[in-house]
């Protein structure tokens, strides 16, 4: 089996984390790692027998390099991105893409036109309740589906913190961006891109540029209803908890990364190991083995997807960079109507008759 040459980009949390998956991988070799904190960069270089290559340009130039993963705050991603698809490599970026919807459109079109794969880290569809439901929902297990309701709650942000990267929304923080993208990327799988957003709130708790809770009405040109609800200011919660859950005329589906509930009603279709009424099944059971386990499988999951599709060159992987301009879209369409939402409240109280949305808002909600 010949490896992928990859370069990691960005050691922070998340670049530390792909770079220890990559290194145990048989089938990814990590040719060098880039980082503005030459320390840092240093340290791995010592530690782990990799070349620190402190300037992206010179990463990209790498003898032999086959693709790159791209780890760094999300305003970066633009340049990064497009730099390494004009170099002719293959690219796995973090999510969410880029901060503008237009642009990351045009890097999936720009990937494709070469034939070069493209992934975001939306790891949620590798995780193997979430994958399943996606399975049984085009299988028809609940029929038509009909609304879907994706939330996610955490403790990340619990008092006033210092200013980082995710605490500034022109960096690509914030909760609609940093943890509401990955819910939404699941409602998108399940049930496409929405049309329309009918209300949203970005609501701030204890960050002052940006928000700490989500909540939108969205629609579908399917017909499909959706809702978001995302804190990642609840103090209930021990740890990051993403619940999808969705009815059908056929039956329902409520699913995290734990457990997946169906219920089959007697307009739904049944499914081997699925009869009618409920059915439970554990993330253990839905689960492949992985060589090296880091945090989750899913973790270690999403990176061999990536192997594998650069290996076969599967410009059409699961996460590729399309599917997740189209999470792109949805964030930017509950960001203006939120924009929207705010004055709109203000300007009806003060003069009791409601404004109407106009330009590129009137454009967004569809009127």
């Amino acid at each position: 089996m010949s490896q992928v040459n990859i370069a990691v980009v960005g050691l922070g949390k998340m670049g530390v984390s792909h770079l220890a998956i990559a290194n145990a991988s048989r089938r990814l070799n990590v040719a060098a790692v880039c980082d503005s904190f030459t320390m840092l960069g240093q340290m791995v270089e010592k530690q782990c027998k990799i070349p620190y290559v402190p300037n992206y340009a010179d990463v990209l130039s790498q003898p032999g390099l086959d693709g790159v993963i791209v780890a760094t705050p999300t305003r970066f991603h633009d340049d990064m991105v497009r730099a390494a698809l004009a170099r002719g490599l293959h690219v796995f970026c973090e999510k969410p893409m880029t901060l503008s919807a237009a642009v990351s459109e045009e890097l999936a079109a720009d990937a494709r036109a070469r034939g070069l794969v493209g992934q975001v880290g939306y790891h949620n569809r590798f995780v193997g309740t979430f994958a399943e439901v996606k399975r049984l929902i085009d299988a028809g297990a609940i029929g038509t589906v009909r609304h879907v309701h994706a939330e996610a709650y955490g403790p990340v942000v619990l008092k006033p913190v210092a200013k980082t990267w995710r605490s500034q929304s022109s960096e690509g923080g914030g909760c609609l961006y940093d943890y509401a993208a990955h819910p939404i990327n699941l409602m998108n799988w399940y049930v496409g891109e929405p049309s329309q957003c009918g209300g949203a709130e970005l609501a701030k708790q204890y960050s002052v540029d940006v928000e700490d809770a989500v909540y939108a009405n969205l629609r579908f040109p399917s017909g499909v209803t959706g809702q978001v609800t995302v804190n990642w200011s609840d103090e209930t919660i021990r740890k990051m908890s993403t619940q999808i859950s969705i009815w059908g005329d056929g039956g329902k589906i409520v699913v995290d990364r734990q457990e997946l509930q169906i219920y089959i009603g007697a307009t739904g279709k049944t499914q081997p190991g699925y009869g009618e009424g409920w059915t439970v099944r554990y993330i253990t059971d839905l689960t492949p083995n992985v060589d090296y386990y880091l945090r989750g499988e899913e973790y270690t999951a999403q990176l061999e997807g990536f192997a594998i599709a650069v290996q076969e060159r599967q410009v059409d992987c699961v996460n590729d960079f399309k599917s997740a301009a189209e999470t792109d879209r949805t964030l930017e369409m509950i960001r203006a109507r939120a924009a929207m939402d705010l004055p709109q409240a203000v300007l009806a109280a003060n003069s009791g008759t409601p404004a109407r949305p106009r330009g590129v808002l009137a454009r967004v909600l569809g009127r």
